[in-house]
């Protein structure tokens, strides 16, 4: 793996990745893979073939931050089994320069009934260090995992927090030149998250290479100088976070595969060759709408109800991940089923927990929907700014209103859909103050001009 990679426009490839493929046979029978061995069936197969990766070529150089994004079965986290020697592809060439460390299965190397010291020499040791070096990190090592007197103790004996506090450790300080993660920096509890990117943070500010696969798509806004989109095991984009991520979000509300076709527009394959093509598949539901939850709670007396949801971000792209900080646009259209006198229609965004954080309706905001007959339809669209912290966020919906003075729910929908707030900068508590910051030399003197703290002049130009 370790062979001296080629340099282009003056800088070094770190990873190269060269037409690889990765085939896997499947057959109906476990005997059908023992007879087709033996040719017992002749020239006739009995298996399919099933494309993990099919001709994937991508370069990371020296110092370069780059992420691989996709749906799940994409193929990432085949890829960097591959590049670090887990698996051998069927075809192709990976050409790795520097000492790889692996953040993949975390504790996997890890013998139960050795103590936490013994484990961290074992490993060491595994990934070509003299005992010396080890002895070097190891201070550094035991600090980072921070689990006490437990490192004397057998491994089996640790909860699952403590084991991968330690498995993390043993791999993030051994000083790599290659740092592969796969989904490995959210282990332990928030504490030793942050610790985890702080880490992350020093081998990027050191000019480290990095690869690495994440579903966090803040994360990736984040860290990434490049992203490398897959689907279905076929590389369909590499470029700029921001346009790479735009592209999986169309991908993961179903508006079309994004597989390059053979005259380069796209296009999509079939889900067991990449060399077969299918015919687009429409998202699920009514045309525009997103993935509905399947929990969704849905009650009231009827009259009207929701015949279509969908989110836009800044873009006009229908998604459900949304960039804190952006304009985005929520569109529902509403059907009456009988006469309303004054319907109100609302949203509301909930935390996982289920904490209402925000939401409005057309009576706070003073756009009155007026009475309605039966068999009419509306559309409305509330446009504003995503001011929440990154993380995930549960939308509802609602369409109430008054009769004969008293209030009726019509019809309710909680916990609709699921929405993504992807954030390169999160605050405290659920929403962000967007404070504006002045550092000043020395002490304030002077008369003042307005309350020092709370004074929203500049704010109100």
């Amino acid at each position: 793996m370790n062979q001296t990679a080629a340099k282009e426009n003056g800088r070094e490839r770190a990873i190269s990745v060269r037409h690889l493929n990765k085939v896997y046979r499947l057959y109906d029978k476990p005997s059908d893979r023992l007879r087709e061995s033996l040719g017992f069936f002749g020239n006739k197969k009995r298996s399919r073939e099933l494309y993990a990766l099919h001709d994937v070529s991508f370069d990371v150089m020296k110092g370069e931050t780059v992420g691989i994004i996709g749906t799940n079965g994409s193929g990432k986290s085949t890829i960097l089994k591959i590049i670090t020697g887990v698996l051998n592809p069927t075809s192709g060439e990976v050409l790795a320069n520097g000492r790889i460390s692996a953040l993949l299965e975390l504790g996997a190397g890890f013998n139960m009934e050795y103590t936490g010291i013994e484990n961290i020499y074992l490993n060491g040791t595994m990934m070509g260090f003299s005992e010396k070096e080890i002895d070097e990190r190891l201070d550094s090592i035991l600090a980072f995992a921070d689990i006490g007197d437990f490192v004397t103790q057998p491994v089996k004996t640790y909860s699952s927090g403590m084991f991968v506090r330690l498995a993390f450790a043993v791999a993030i300080n051994i000083d790599p030149e290659i740092l592969i993660v796969d989904e490995a920096l959210s282990v332990g509890d928030v504490f030793f998250q942050a610790k985890c990117y702080r880490k992350f943070e020093e081998f990027r500010s050191e000019g480290k290479t990095i690869l690495f696969v994440s579903h966090d798509l803040s994360s990736v806004a984040k860290f990434c100088d490049r992203v490398i989109l897959l689907n279905k095991g076929v590389k369909v984009e590499e470029g700029d976070p921001k346009t790479v991520v735009n592209l999986y979000k169309k991908l993961l509300v179903g508006q079309g595969d994004f597989l390059p076709g053979e005259d380069g527009e796209d296009g999509s394959f079939s889900s067991d060759h990449p060399d077969e093509k299918k015919k687009e598949t429409a998202s699920p539901g009514v045309t525009g709408e997103l993935p509905r939850n399947p929990d969704t709670i849905e009650y009231g007396e009827g009259g009207a109800h929701y015949t279509r949801v969908a989110l836009y971000d800044e873009n006009g792209i229908l998604t459900n991940s949304i960039g804190k900080g952006t304009v985005f646009t929520i569109e529902v259209s509403v059907h009456f089923d009988r006469d309303l006198e004054e319907p109100i229609c609302s949203y509301t965004f909930k935390n996982l927990k289920g904490t209402e954080i925000t939401g409005t309706n057309t009576m706070f905001e003073k756009h009155d929907i007026g009475p309605k007959k039966a068999g009419d339809d509306i559309t409305i669209r509330y446009t504003q700014r995503m001011d929440l912290q990154g993380g995930e966020y549960l939308l509802s919906f609602g369409c109430t209103g008054y009769k004969d003075g008293e209030f009726r729910v019509f019809q309710r929908l909680y916990d609709l859909l699921n929405v993504s707030v992807v954030s390169v900068k999160n605050t405290v508590g659920f929403y962000d103050m967007n404070s504006r910051i002045e550092i000043l030399d020395g002490r304030k003197d002077g008369p003042d001009t307005g309350n020092e703290v709370g004074d929203d002049r500049e704010y109100r130009q």
